[in-house]
């Protein structure tokens, strides 16, 4: 019995060594906040809530999360905020999103890069689409890429701010094509760019398939076409770009999930890093993010370290070809 304890004991150490070294053996003690960079009603807003939903339980973190919203510059104000004045003390999250975050540092004018935050885990991966009003013209990608090409500069397209995933799919779009189209940046992220396209301000859209799910669902755009490699389960109907004769890869889909400023000790990343993916995995949460068109990618913190690695040299090379 000695034996089974002392191993039983060994093993405690080994899992939650880590934790007790750094002194953050109870954490978390009080609620968490997580900064959200883009406004309420958005896609990554509305998915934030959804996959946070369930961090009070006791089999989670057993303290609930808030979220802060703190929208500006496609992203920029909130990140600018995590990365140079945020607490790093495992009580301020961040959500993030690629290519944005990253693609903003690689042009510059930012107070971050990779290197100034540490993921915890990824809850999804949402691909651009091009939207259009219910009662547009165009009905096809070949409409629109008709009318680009005809009309140089004049085909406005709304978009949740600047070298986020809508306007890397918009310049890839432009590059395809050989056309030029007037990509206007909106205040207030993807949900304001998805108004614009439905109040008829804009004559189409680069947006979330998840925002343009809802939207569709309610009756208030047609989709034509998915920036991505194959396509959607949620959109079975809708054709990639590439299908519609455009060279546009999935390089603009929008990967989600949560990371902490750096410095954080580590301990905390190692409780999150173990606690957060099971939290997206909740039937709960699967249920409510299926049923508002949310595709779910779940990532370990490895594997979003490795991804974002990758994304960070893609959007190079494909950002200086742009």
């Amino acid at each position: 019995m000695k034996k089974l304890l002392a191993g039983a004991a060994i093993a405690l150490t080994a899992m939650t060594g880590s934790s007790f070294a750094d002194g953050h053996a109870n954490y978390p003690e009080r609620p968490i906040m997580m900064m959200v960079s883009y406004g309420a009603g958005g896609a990554t807003d509305f998915q934030a809530r959804i996959v946070t939903m369930t961090a009070g339980n006791e089999d989670a973190l057993g303290m609930p999360i808030a979220i802060l919203n703190k929208p500006g510059a496609g992203g920029r104000v909130g990140w600018n905020w995590l990365a140079g004045q945020a607490e790093a003390d495992g009580y301020t999250l961040g959500a993030y999103n690629i290519p944005h975050f990253i693609a903003q540092s690689i042009k510059g004018g930012v107070d971050y890069s990779r290197d100034s935050f540490e993921p915890i885990a990824n809850w999804g991966a949402d691909p651009a689409v091009l939207v259009v009003g219910a009662d547009s013209e165009f009905n096809s990608m070949e409409d629109v890429v008709a009318f680009a090409k005809e009309n140089p500069g004049k085909l406005t397209t709304s978009g949740a701010g600047l070298f986020v995933g809508h306007h890397i799919a918009a310049l890839q779009m432009e590059k395809a094509c050989e056309c030029k189209m007037a990509y206007i940046p909106t205040k207030g992220g993807g949900a304001a760019a998805m108004k614009a396209v439905i109040a008829g301000d804009v004559m189409a859209g680069i947006n979330n398939l998840s925002d343009a799910f809802r939207a569709r669902e309610a009756g208030n755009v047609k989709i034509l076409g998915v920036a991505d490699l194959e396509r959607n389960d949620f959109l079975p109907d809708v054709p990639t770009m590439m299908e519609a004769g455009l060279d546009v890869d999935n390089s603009s889909v929008n990967f989600r999930g949560v990371m902490v400023p750096k410095g954080t000790p580590k301990g905390i990343i190692d409780k999150l890093a173990a606690t957060v993916p099971t939290m997206f995995e909740n039937s709960r949460v699967t249920g409510k993010m299926k049923a508002g068109g949310s595709p779910m990618h779940i990532m370990t913190r490895d594997e979003v370290l490795a991804m974002w690695e990758q994304r960070e040299q893609t959007l190079k090379e494909l950002l200086a070809g742009l």
